[in-house]
């Protein structure tokens, strides 16, 4: 049978893509695993660069390495990280001129999201933030059973509407959007529908106080081996 080569970085043992070199030399490309997208992937990766000549782009992804170089700091002990996630993305944002941010959240952070708006808003931001129900459409719209509704068949429930969040803040003429604890799928439809440039400040986890890295750091214990084990055939 023949074997199917696609791209798996994550069982890489190299990091030919990262070599530690100096300036002057070049990166043992050769060294590369037959599944490294360097080797499978070569033209994508030059339709991708060439993206890069445009100016607007170039200068957006200057910006960001700019900003990710302001987050360490040399010192005698060694290299140390400076800011957090928050203030990183005000820094990035002032450094593009930005102004008006809006934010697309889940209802059930809206203790976190009024804390971010004040936040924004002392630092000079304008704010537009939209929920993740707005419109206020029953689930039934989308086809959901009666039972299926978390409060229960006989209570109204209004659907997550991650469309209309992102069609909302792409017609608010806004530099920047952050996405803010929008569920797992509600948060992939929010991405496809949203035309402005995005970043995540916070993603739903309702067990690890929405930090879903704690799966990955439990998953060796045996509260949660679950995580690790096969699925039966």
């Amino acid at each position: 049978m023949e074997q199917k080569s696609y791209s798996q970085c994550h069982r890489c043992g190299k990091m030919v893509c990262y070599p530690l070199i100096r300036v002057n030399e070049k990166p043992p490309l050769e060294e590369a695993p037959d599944f490294c997208p360097m080797r499978l992937r070569g033209q994508v990766i030059e339709r991708a660069l060439s993206e890069y000549e445009k100016q607007d782009v170039s200068e957006f992804a200057r910006l960001a390495s700019v900003q990710e170089f302001e987050c360490y700091e040399r010192l005698p002990g060694g290299i140390r990280t400076k800011f957090p996630r928050l203030e990183e993305t005000i820094q990035f944002a002032k450094k593009n001129g930005f102004t008006r941010i809006g934010i697309a959240f889940c209802i059930g952070l809206m203790n976190e999201v009024r804390i971010l708006a004040q936040i924004l808003e002392r630092k000079d931001f304008e704010v537009v933030s939209v929920c993740c129900k707005a419109g206020a459409v029953p689930k039934e719209r989308i086809g959901l059973k009666a039972e299926e509704k978390i409060a229960g068949p006989e209570i109204y429930e209004s659907m997550c509407n991650p469309i209309t969040q992102a069609e909302i803040l792409n017609s608010e003429n806004v530099d920047l959007v952050i996405q803010l604890g929008l569920c797992v799928g509600h948060d992939t439809l929010f991405m496809k529908y949203c035309r402005v440039p995005m970043t995540v400040l916070g993603v739903k986890d309702r067990v690890f106080g929405h930090n879903p890295l704690a799966a990955l750091y439990l998953s060796a214990s045996p509260y949660y081996s679950r995580l690790r084990a096969r699925e039966k055939a």
